[in-house]
């Protein structure tokens, strides 16, 4: 299966992707940071474009044929460290990566965003759009401690299937969760050489100190050292000596979002904290690409009990929430 990445990135979903056995023959991002660590990273290209640029999209996509198209349109619009205001633009790249996709029509797409999406009128649009041009889709929120990766982070993806029924691979996502969330400990062992860590919070009525005998907290573009003075908070543990806390370095904050050792990160501190932040796991991608595999080799199509498409499936999928049908024609202009 061929797959071309949008917004890709420094390329955590293309590389998932790949290690679950998917060919991603191309990416494209806007960024040109992390468009040359890609291309430092994959035989193939990613090409620089913006993709606002709908038709010179498509043009690149066409080259290659894929039969899927993935990617993350940017998220802080939505996100809970964002400015949470859909109206502010970056969001409107979800309604253009839609348009993508409902012109070149491939047999799959797969979008990833934050966890917020889920409240916002543009998903629902959106997703009326994919139906609209005959998409089956699954919509789940995974937290990717439970899916190989030792961060607790939780990321909504909306996965389509041409021609095919709503929600057909809720039951393999399911499946195939980790039966307890995956430590930094479970991950890495001891390499970081340290018990606990400092990683800044958003702000001081939240906890600072964490320990590598859990998930790590999710991982943002912003890394700061322990401040002077810092007071504890009521969740850090109390019997540690916070002259030997550190945060953790911006390499060992890639290992926490499964990139491996081999993969190069050159660039500016600053630039490559936002491009690590802003990536999607590597073993999340795989996990997602491995339940479409899955499904794909199966065989057969099961018969699937008509439900709402935001039904829930525990803790790992979005609240049963139905989303207002609208009328309208395939293509968003925004």
């Amino acid at each position: 299966m061929k797959c071309v990445d949008l917004f890709s990135g420094c390329g955590g979903l293309s590389l998932g992707f790949e290690n679950a056995g998917i060919d991603v023959v191309a990416a494209v991002d806007n960024w040109d940071k992390s468009v040359g660590v890609y291309n430092d990273n994959f035989q193939h290209k990613c090409y620089l474009h913006d993709l606002k640029d709908e038709e010179g999209a498509l043009k690149i996509i066409r080259n290659f044929k894929p039969d899927m198209i993935a990617g993350g349109p940017p998220c802080q619009d939505f996100s809970s460290a964002g400015k949470r205001d859909e109206t502010l633009g970056r969001a409107d790249l979800t309604y253009h990566f839609a348009n993508i996709v409902c012109s070149y029509k491939p047999v799959w797409f797969v979008m990833e965003n934050v966890e917020r999406i889920k409240k916002s009128k543009i998903l629902s649009d959106v997703v009326d759009q994919y139906e609209k041009a005959d998409y089956g889709l699954t919509a789940v929120i995974l937290s990717a401690e439970y899916c190989n990766v030792p961060q607790a982070r939780k990321r909504f993806f909306l996965i389509g299937h041409l021609n095919d029924k709503n929600n057909v691979l809720k039951a393999i996502l399911k499946k195939n969760l980790n039966k307890k969330p995956m430590t930094i400990r479970d991950y890495l062992g001891s390499s970081f050489g340290l018990n606990y860590y400092y990683r800044h919070p958003r702000n001081y009525s939240r906890r600072g100190i964490f320990s590598i005998d859990e998930p790590s907290p999710t991982v943002r573009g912003v890394n700061r050292p322990l401040p002077p003075g810092y007071k504890r908070h009521a969740g850090d543990p109390i019997d540690i000596d916070l002259s030997n806390t550190r945060p953790l370095t911006t390499i060992e904050r890639s290992y926490l979002q499964t990139f491996p050792k081999s993969f190069k990160f050159e660039g500016t501190k600053t630039n490559l904290e936002q491009m690590i932040g802003n990536a999607v796991p590597v073993n999340l991608s795989t996990f997602i690409a491995k339940g479409i595999l899955e499904y794909c080799e199966s065989g057969e199509i099961k018969e699937i009990k008509q439900q709402s498409l935001f039904s829930t499936i525990e803790q790992f999928t979005m609240p049963n929430k139905a989303l207002k049908k609208k009328s309208g024609s395939n293509l968003i202009r925004r």
